[in-house]
């Protein structure tokens, strides 16, 4: 499996879970604190989180295929972006476990 396929999956994570916690900022103060302007907020947020959430499962996908993982583990990936906070909690996981396998399977570099 190539870095990349691991790296794009990790900025897609970051990407939708900022855009879920602003978004779920947007439904508190909106909701909650009936602040002015929240509900345009939320509204683009919304729709930034929702358009990306679906390149992050793409990524997800991909990155779970070739990494050969159960459905289970991919499933737990996939819906991360759907919980505030949870996919940076994930990545950090997913990451920390496909870094070693990366690292084995990287050519040897030959010194001059």
């Amino acid at each position: 499996m190539k870095k990349s396929v691991l790296t794009r999956y990790r900025v897609m994570a970051y990407v939708t879970g900022v855009l879920l916690v602003l978004l779920t900022l947007g439904v508190i103060a909106k909701y909650g604190l009936h602040i002015d302007g929240a509900a345009k907020f939320t509204t683009v947020i919304g729709i930034a989180h929702g358009w990306l959430y679906v390149i992050y499962l793409v990524f997800a996908f991909d990155l779970g295929s070739k990494a050969k993982w159960p459905v289970a583990k991919q499933l737990w990936v996939l819906l991360a972006g759907t919980v505030p906070t949870a996919a940076f909690f994930v990545e950090r996981r997913v990451s920390r476990e496909l870094e070693g396998r990366i690292a084995d399977t990287a050519p040897a570099v030959a010194e001059a």
